[in-house]
C-alpha cells in the first residue's frame, strides 16, 4: 500500500466513538477517512485494496506514556527506532514524556522532537516538563510549551511533591486545557525502595514501595484538584487504594483520570523469581489484590486507558544486581496481544472496550483532535489486527533498539498485521 487512495473491505470495523461493531469498508484518500459504508457499498474509484477479511479494523492505538529517549539516551532507543516499535504494535499516536537529556523543559526542545530529521513513523506529541529540570523547583512556561507542540505536561519520575508548586501547576494548566500527568509516588516513604513492599521483598532481601507512596500522592492531586478543577492524569496507576481515590472522585466529576499498564494487569511481584531484573519497573509489580483491582477497574470503567510506559534500557545497564538496574520495561509490541490473551479471552472483556481503551479513550483525554475514529474527516490513522492468531514475542526480533522485557518468548492470542497512519502503511505482518 503505497496509494494516495485505499480500499480496506470486508474488515470488520470496530469503533466505540461511532458505536461501530461490524462487517464494513473503509476507504482513505489524503490521509482522512474519505468513506466508511457496508461491505460493497464504496463505489467511487480508489487506487489499492486491502482485504482484511476476518480481521478488525480499528482506530490506530494512542500511548499516552512512552520514553522515546531522545534526545541524549539514543544509545536505548531514538525517536525513530521507538516509532518504528509502536507501528509494529499498532499504535499511531505515541506521548513522549520529557525525561531525557536535556530534559524537555523548553519550547526548543519540543521542537526538535517533532522535526522530520528525527525519522518518526507515527504521529509524536510531546509531554514536557512541568518544572525546569525536572527539579520539583520551578515552573517551565506551559503557554510556551504548548504552543511548541506539547499536549500535557508531567515531570514523570520526579514526582510533585511540593502541595504549592502542584496547586500552582494544576492551576495554570487549567486555564491551558492541559492535563497534568503526575507519577504518583512519594519516595520519602522508601528510600531505597526496589520493589513492592510485601512477603516477596522480604523473602528477597530487598527494600519494598508501600501502597501507601501511590496512594498518598493520589489522594493528595485529588484534594488540590478539587480546589483547581483541572485535569489530573495519574500515570500507570499500580493499587487498589489509589484506584479507590480515582473511583471516588470521578463521582464527584473531578477531572482525574487514570492509565493502566498490561504488566500491571498480567503480572504479580511474585514474578520477580531470583532477582529478575526484567520485572523491575516503577511503580513494581504488586500483589495479587492490586492486579484484580486493576481488571476491576477496567471492567467498570474508572481506568480510561491503557498505557505503555514503554522504558527501553540498554543491555548493561539492566544487567546488574536488582537494586541498581534501573526501572522500567519495553512495552509497545506486546500491549495489544497482553491486552487480548489476558483481558479478552481470559477475563472476557470485549474486543469493544479493548478498542476504547487503546484509542477512542485516550484520543478524548489528551485531546488530539479527529484521532481515535474512523469518522468520515478523521485522520486516516488505522490498525488492522488478528484476534485469533497464535504466536510466540522473541525481543530479538522486535523493532525496538532495547530488548528489556519480562515476556521474551511468551506465547500470546492477538497479532497486528497492519498500521496505517494518514493513510500510509508503516507496518505490515
Amino acid at each position: 500500500m503505497t496509494s494516495t487512495s485505499v480500499l480496506i473491505r470486508r474488515g470488520h470495523v470496530i469503533d466505540p466513538a461511532n458505536n461501530i461493531d461490524r462487517p464494513m469498508d473503509v476507504l482513505l484518500r489524503e490521509g482522512r477517512v474519505a468513506a466508511i459504508t457496508e461491505p460493497g457499498g464504496i463505489k467511487s474509484e480508489y487506487e489499492e485494496e486491502f482485504d482484511a477479511n476476518h480481521l478488525v479494523v480499528a482506530p490506530g492505538f494512542i500511548d499516552l506514556h512512552v520514553h522515546l529517549r531522545e534526545p541524549g539516551q539514543a544509545h536505548k532507543e531514538t525517536i525513530a527506532s521507538g516509532t518504528r516499535s509502536a507501528a509494529a504494535g499498532g499504535f499511531t499516536s505515541v506521548c513522549a514524556m520529557p525525561n531525557t537529556s536535556p530534559v524537555n523543559d523548553t519550547p526548543e526542545t519540543t521542537t526538535w522532537m517533532l522535526q522530520p530529521d528525527r525519522g518518526a513513523v507515527v504521529n509524536v506529541f510531546p509531554i514536557a516538563a512541568a518544572t525546569i529540570g525536572s527539579n520539583g523547583e520551578k515552573l517551565t512556561n506551559f503557554r510556551d510549551l504548548q504552543r511548541a507542540g506539547a499536549v500535557a505536561i508531567s515531570d514523570d519520575g520526579k514526582p510533585i511533591l511540593d502541595d504549592n508548586l502542584m496547586r500552582e501547576a494544576l492551576r495554570t494548566a487549567a486555564r491551558l486545557e492541559m492535563p497534568v500527568v503526575q507519577h504518583a509516588e512519594d519516595p520519602r516513604m522508601h528510600p531505597g525502595g526496589c520493589m513492592n513492599y510485601g512477603v516477596t521483598s522480604l523473602r528477597l532481601g530487598l527494600r519494598g514501595i508501600p501502597n501507601a507512596s501511590e496512594a498518598s500522592v493520589v489522594l493528595r492531586d485529588i484534594r488540590l484538584t478539587r480546589e483547581s478543577r483541572a485535569h489530573l492524569h495519574v500515570a500507570h496507576i499500580s493499587t487498589a487504594e489509589a484506584l479507590d481515590a480515582v473511583r471516588r472522585a470521578k463521582k464527584e466529576n473531578l477531572r482525574v483520570t487514570a492509565e493502566v499498564t498490561p504488566h500491571h494487569f498480567t503480572l504479580l511481584d511474585e514474578n520477580i523469581g531470583h532477582y529478575d531484573t526484567a520485572y523491575k519497573m516503577n511503580p513494581p509489580l504488586r500483589a495479587n489484590p492490586d492486579r484484580d483491582a486493576m481488571i476491576a477497574g477496567l471492567k467498570d470503567g474508572t481506568l480510561d486507558c491503557i498505557a505503555t510506559d514503554h522504558a527501553p534500557h540498554a543491555y548493561h545497564e539492566k544487567e546488574q544486581e536488582f537494586d541498581r538496574a534501573p526501572f522500567g520495561i519495553i512495552g509497545l509490541e506486546t500491549a495489544l496481544p497482553l491486552a487480548i490473551t489476558v483481558l479478552h479471552k481470559h477475563f472476557e472483556i470485549p474486543l469493544t472496550r479493548i478498542v476504547q481503551l487503546m484509542s477512542t479513550s485516550p484520543a478524548r483525554l489528551f485531546q488530539l483532535m479527529h484521532r481515535g475514529s474512523l469518522a468520515v474527516g478523521s485522520h486516516a490513522d488505522v490498525v488492522v489486527f488478528d484476534p485469533k492468531m497464535k504466536w510466540k514475542f522473541e525481543a530479538a526480533k522486535g523493532h525496538s533498539k532495547s530488548k528489556n522485557t519480562p515476556f521474551d518468548g511468551w506465547d500470546f492470542m492477538g497479532k497486528v498485521m497492519a498500521t496505517i497512519v494518514g493513510g500510509r502503511p508503516v507496518y505490515l505482518a
